[in-house]
């Protein structure tokens, strides 16, 4: 049993204790569901916290964009991309846009900078991981307090950073660079530039943005490409990380990997690969287990990760499926693992 303070609750809440007016009246009894359209008329009255049950057997997922909205901006992006022609670019203003569109989502989710976010690993063309970039790179964009306008620029920028893989047939999804022959590898790292060169002379676009387009597979110690240059802008430096996580977890240019990988990844190349101030403001707000992940725990029991718990992106709420003993467990049974110092994730199941 946990106490929710009203404004807390999403609806779909189960009651553990009922609820009552100040005379005694009950207003919804102990089991009831709380709907969405009960809570307004619960502030009416006057209430201001209840009780509802620790009670979680499906996952609660917390994606950074709305299935909905990811879905629609995603078919414009696709749409306008698919039918750009080289040096053919009235239609890609557009996507200035679609940029505003998904900056102004994140904007409205309620303490948006506060929560840790579920971000799977997938299939992806470059629609969706473009999308998926421009969502990643934007929260991190607040977590670091930078400007709007600077938002929007990163925005456009991680929206067309891979505008170059238009014009390219090598076949990079789920494949590591390093299995492809040389002529195919270097085709591969041209589409900055293919990009860069399709866009430079237009007005509408800005330089940041540009950049972005041009230097967002750069590294800080110059093992990047295409320049292979360690002068980043700052903000490209943000496209950066947030591209190579989502690359890994979506397998562009390289073999899938976990969440949890991918995060060690960036972890183990702050400071050499990728600037630490922002890394640590990427992973704040990214859950190390997303829900739905299967886990060991130290005392070898199998879990589910259920939710999250802010600032603490490695300790979840989980429900035990099996015992030390690999014995089913029947009775529900949820484990926050911030209230539970002893017990942490020894591994993610695949």
């Amino acid at each position: 049993m946990i106490r929710k303070r009203l404004l807390e609750l999403e609806g779909g809440e189960v009651l553990a204790r009922e609820i009552m007016t100040s005379d005694y009246q009950v207003v919804l009894p102990e089991g009831a569901t709380i709907r969405k359209d009960y809570i307004h008329r619960l502030e009416e009255l006057g209430i201001l916290e209840v009780f509802v049950k620790e009670q979680m057997a499906e996952k609660k997922e917390k994606a950074i964009l709305k299935s909905e909205i990811e879905k629609s901006v995603k078919e414009k992006v696709k749409d306008i991309l698919e039918r750009h022609t080289y040096h053919n670019n009235e239609k890609l203003a557009e996507l200035g846009k679609a940029a505003d569109r998904i900056i102004s989502t994140i904007l409205e989710e309620e303490r948006v900078v506060e929560k840790v976010f579920d971000i799977q690993e997938r299939s992806a063309d470059i629609y969706e991981h473009s999308i998926n970039t421009c969502a990643l790179a934007v929260l991190t964009t607040l977590k670091l307090n930078l400007d709007m306008n600077k938002a929007h620029d990163i925005g456009v920028g991680c929206l067309l950073h891979d505008i170059g893989l238009r014009y390219t047939v090598i076949d990079y999804n789920d494949r590591d660079l390093d299995t492809l022959n040389q002529h195919q590898i270097a085709e591969y790292k041209k589409h900055p530039v293919t990009g860069y060169y399709a866009l430079k002379d237009e007005n509408w676009i800005s330089d940041l943005s540009k950049a972005i387009i041009l230097g967002h597979h750069e590294r800080l110690d110059g093992t990047g490409f295409p320049l292979k240059t360690m002068d980043i802008p700052f903000e490209c430096q943000i496209v950066n990380i947030c591209d190579t996580f989502d690359e890994m977890i979506c397998g562009i240019a390289c073999k899938r990997t976990k969440v949890y990988e991918a995060i060690e990844y960036l972890k183990s190349y702050k400071n050499r690969l990728f600037n630490e101030k922002i890394v640590d403001a990427f992973l704040s707000f990214t859950a190390v287990y997303p829900a739905g992940t299967k886990v060991l725990t130290n005392e070898g029991e199998l879990a589910v990760v259920l939710s999250q718990n802010k600032d603490f992106q490695d300790r979840p709420v989980i429900r035990i499926l099996k015992d030390k003993d690999g014995k089913d467990v029947k009775d529900e049974v949820i484990k926050d693992l911030v209230k539970i110092h002893n017990i942490f994730i020894e591994k993610a199941l695949s």
